[in-house]
């Protein structure tokens, strides 16, 4: 792949590539690291981009395979029982009973924009699958999770600036 092309390509998708990879991963530097070697791979390989999907698609696959390996190599590494790691869903939704807090919640809810406010209302609220919220919005089940991932961090991020 020539350095034109490269550049062009981290341009576009890292970002795409990088949020993807957090929803795998839970980790900023994991997501990071894992986001750079996707990137690296794609551009330093042999193999090249055939066109059979979008770009974003190709390097997200080579980041889930990247991250995949990780996790099998740490699983062969570690005998201990792992820690799981806080859910920022179950979070919310833990706070959501506190009623207070989930006055302030609706808030935030109710200034995000749509379709993220009727995408996270839709799952957490009413128990939607991905699969049905992308039918209702005539998108994919994918669609659905990255849209739901992104309107779970706008109000993470709004509950840590109003210190919820």
């Amino acid at each position: 792949m020539d350095t034109e092309t490269a550049e062009k390509l981290y341009e576009v998708c890292y970002m795409k590539v990088f949020s993807y990879v957090m929803t795998l991963a839970g980790n900023k530097d994991e997501a990071m690291e894992i986001t750079q070697e996707a990137f690296f791979r794609a551009i330093s390989t042999d193999k090249a981009f055939r066109g059979e999907s979008e770009s974003y698609t190709w390097i997200c696959s080579i980041a889930k395979n990247i991250f995949i390996d990780k996790k099998r190599k740490s699983a062969r590494f570690t005998d201990e029982i792992t820690e799981d790691k806080p859910d920022p869903k179950k979070d919310i939704e833990s706070k959501l009973i506190d009623s207070e807090t989930s006055i302030k919640i609706h808030r935030i809810l109710h200034d995000m924009d749509d379709p993220y406010k009727e995408v996270f209302q839709l799952r957490v609220f009413g128990e939607l699958s991905f699969k049905q919220i992308g039918s209702i919005f005539g998108k994919t089940e994918n669609w659905a999770r990255v849209t739901y991932h992104r309107a779970r961090l706008k109000i993470v991020e709004r509950m840590e600036e109003n210190e919820i």
